[in-house]
């Protein structure tokens, strides 16, 4: 989408609660990813497979405290989900003087594992979240969600971003199976919809949030991998 002239950028630059862009940590992590970078396009590729490969998809240990919903604890504690993740790259973005907001959209999944799945109770996702940077005049997508090992090792393509053209889920794995369907869009953001997205979760997860079977040594990418040794 290109840019309208009359467009004021500032609510994409500032730091919030959540976007926290001027905690010391996210400037440093920030600045150091994209060291040799020139561009504003170059620096949001840089950024983009640093939060994408640097951070461990988690959707396992969520904690919906909003001081825990917030792109320095995220770094921190290196690990996140879809949201988490979303939220840091917005976060290093805005650091870089990049303008940045946050996406969500329902999708459903079909290469989530059974066990997320049965505490689920559905393989619909709702508010999974991604970023947009503004790049060349154009808001492009970028999905930072799957490192690189975690799509290794469950058999899918890892999402490229060149900084043109929008990154989000492919609809097949490497075997050609259905991945991931888009079902419904629900805008951009420039800070986290943060009460809307906690009561939607609860709402549609209520099993997820009180089940005794997420231990703290449950591993998402171990998981995901010996369902897929199996499916081979």
């Amino acid at each position: 989408m290109k840019l309208k002239h009359t467009e004021d950028l500032t609510v994409y630059l500032e730091p919030t609660h959540h976007i926290d862009s001027d905690n010391p940590s996210i400037i440093e992590y920030a600045g150091r990813a994209v060291s040799g970078a020139d561009t504003e396009i170059e620096k949001g590729i840089k950024i983009f497979y640093a939060v994408r490969d640097d951070i461990t998809y988690d959707p396992y240990h969520i904690d919906l405290t909003a001081e825990k919903f917030k792109a320095s604890v995220v770094l921190s504690k290196k690990s996140g989900y879809c949201v988490e993740k979303a939220v840091l790259l917005a976060a290093c973005a805005r650091a870089l003087h990049i303008p940045s907001r946050l996406r969500f959209a329902d999708v459903r999944n079909h290469l989530t594992t059974k066990q997320l799945m049965k505490i689920m109770g559905t393989n619909v996702f709702i508010y999974h979240g991604f970023t947009e940077l503004l790049l060349n005049d154009r808001w492009i997508k970028a999905t930072p969600t799957f490192n690189l090992s975690l799509c290794e090792r469950f058999g899918v393509h890892p999402l490229e971003f060149d900084g043109i053209h929008d990154s989000i889920f492919h609809e097949f794995d490497m075997k050609g199976s259905r991945h991931m369907e888009y079902i419904h869009d629900h805008g951009s953001f420039a800070d986290l919809p943060y009460e809307k997205l906690v009561a939607q979760m609860k709402q549609h997860y209520p099993s997820f949030f009180d089940s005794d079977a997420i231990t703290p040594d449950r591993n998402f990418e171990e998981e995901a991998h010996t369902e897929h040794k199996k499916s081979l």
